[in-house]
């Protein structure tokens, strides 16, 4: 029983963090997610794909991180804000363990998160696709 209740609270927490990171994941990938979304919904060669993610990936790629690290901050921002009920700075030292652990996780579950997501998904399905 104790082991369910646990089980349930790390999934429930699991959830929350997936909810969190998906966005700002998502967004720093768009320097190679973009070219492969274009190949696979037909709107784009294999050859211009290739072009567009070298030139994304290689000029523009800190634009997406700098772009993927302000939503994540803005989403826990909100998250502190709306879920956990903190408004003002007064909450805020009240229970400034807790805001301070959760930015950290959800720095640390974003950035691991950007890691597998753009050089382990998006990098196998540009190479099936042939991109890269």
């Amino acid at each position: 029983m104790m082991i369910e209740r646990k089980q349930k609270k790390f999934w429930m927490k699991f959830k929350e963090l997936f909810k969190l990171t998906w966005l700002p994941v998502a967004f720093a990938s768009l320097c190679c997610l973009a070219p492969v979304i274009l190949v696979l919904l037909g709107l784009s060669t294999v050859a211009f794909a290739a072009s567009l993610s070298d030139f994304l990936y290689g000029d523009l790629k800190w634009l997406f991180r700098l772009g993927g690290l302000v939503l994540l901050a803005g989403s826990t921002f909100f998250y502190l804000r709306r879920q956990k009920g903190i408004c003002t700075i007064d909450e805020f030292k009240k229970k400034r363990k807790k805001v301070l652990n959760t930015i950290l996780i959800v720095l640390i579950v974003g950035v691991l998160g950007y890691i597998f997501f753009l050089y382990v998904v998006v990098e196998i399905i540009g190479e099936l696709l042939g991109i890269w």
